[in-house]
């Protein structure tokens, strides 16, 4: 049985599990899940969410500083936030609260 996805919003904050490991290559990062001995890359965009997310901000704020860092729409940008935190939790890489 697979879980139903938890919902994901701009409301929500989300922190890197204490079970990750961060390594920095370049401009990227790859993360080390240490439950499952999983490695995860992240591109720089990617990289930048974890750092933003890593600080606390909640995800409205992260939404908010990457608007000023990248030349997207808004909704673009927070439709791939939210994504690529959906998966990151799916991996259990993150807890939303």
């Amino acid at each position: 049985m697979t879980a139903t996805p938890q919902p994901v919003t701009l409301a929500h904050s989300v922190h890197p599990s204490d079970e990750v490991l961060k390594q920095e290559v370049g401009d990227e990062v790859v993360l080390l899940d240490l439950a499952s001995e999983r490695y995860f890359g992240l591109d720089p965009v990617g990289t930048r969410i974890w750092e933003l997310m890593a600080d606390g901000a909640a995800l409205a704020q992260v939404h908010a500083v990457l608007c000023t860092e990248f030349e997207a729409e808004p909704e673009r940008i927070q439709e791939d936030l939210l994504g690529l935190v959906r998966e990151l939790s799916a991996a259990g890489l993150v807890r939303i609260d």
